[in-house]
């Protein structure tokens, strides 16, 4: 159900969102997101001051938003994403003045019915985090949730096995327009200096090769995207005699979005925004469970 809102989400696109899974929270309520706001406001301030306790309600020059995202989900049973954003206002300039975006960090769970069923009823399912800002940030923002809902969260990984599974999904779907190369890059273990491999395919041959591959369009198995790899490792070794197999993958980058193996993504189809997001809350899900 691909059913993103293109106008609503396009600010998602096309930003570099650092990954992190969250244990569920104890009673969120969406009722109460100003007040989230105001009290994570003061924390930040709090702990830009270090000790020093600041009065809630006061202008601060960091201004915290809180709002929801009803259309990022996969079905009605899950929860809306939670959209965080951080703007910084000079104190010394009118309200009017111009904000500048300095952080954003978003809560969704799309499809994650799995986790939400399975969870007592004061707790609130939104597995994946994704931030977009200073580190610095992040870490205040995540110590102010983890203090206050009771949840932990952690940098989510993408496997080489996981970043395959992305490469054939995403060479499969429809792209309207001229579509960018699929990229591989690899890393080469074992020498004294980093060294990465970079493969490009022409989306045309991608998918001409992965339709040749799958067996029941809108499925994929496992088989499936170790023959699809196979057939891109065995061409790339016919032409340079390398193995890729014996290197590691560490990212992917097609005209749906890019992923790198240190839980960095980039989405670039607002159509296909849910599917992957989909398949992040899945990754999220297994790292909490």
């Amino acid at each position: 159900k691909e059913n993103a809102d293109p106008q609503r989400t396009a600010f998602l696109l096309r930003k570099q969102w650092t990954l992190y899974s969250v244990t569920p929270l104890y009673k969120f309520s969406n009722a109460h997101l100003r007040d989230y706001a105001r009290l994570l406001s003061a924390f930040i301030a709090a702990e830009k001051q270090k000790g020093l306790a600041v009065e809630v309600g006061v202008e601060l020059d960091i201004k915290v938003a809180v709002s929801s995202l009803p259309d990022l989900r996969g079905s009605d049973q899950d929860q809306a994403a939670i959209l965080v954003q951080l703007s910084l206002r000079s104190p010394a300039s009118p309200k009017t003045s111009e904000e500048k975006l300095i952080w954003s960090g978003w809560f969704c769970c799309v499809s994650g019915d799995d986790l939400s069923e399975n969870v007592p009823e004061d707790f609130t399912c939104l597995p994946l985090f994704l931030a977009n800002g200073a580190e610095s940030y992040t870490s205040i923002v995540g110590s102010w949730f983890q203090k206050t809902f009771d949840c932990c969260f952690r940098r989510l990984a993408i496997s080489p096995l996981n970043l395959s599974w992305m490469a054939a999904m995403w060479t499969g779907c429809k792209v309207d327009k001229t579509a960018s190369a699929m990229e591989l890059i690899f890393s080469v273990p074992c020498l004294p200096q980093p060294l990465d491999i970079s493969y490009a395919i022409h989306p045309e041959d991608a998918k001409a090769l992965w339709d040749t591959v799958q067996k029941t369009p809108g499925e994929i198995t496992q088989e499936e995207v170790d023959v699809f790899m196979d057939c891109l490792y065995s061409h790339f070794h016919r032409h340079f005699k390398i193995h890729l197999s014996a290197t590691k993958l560490v990212k992917v980058s097609t005209a749906i979005a890019s992923a790198h193996c240190d839980g960095v993504i980039k989405f670039l189809q607002s159509q296909y925004l849910t599917g992957v997001l989909m398949l992040l809350t899945e990754l999220a899900i297994s790292q909490i469970q």
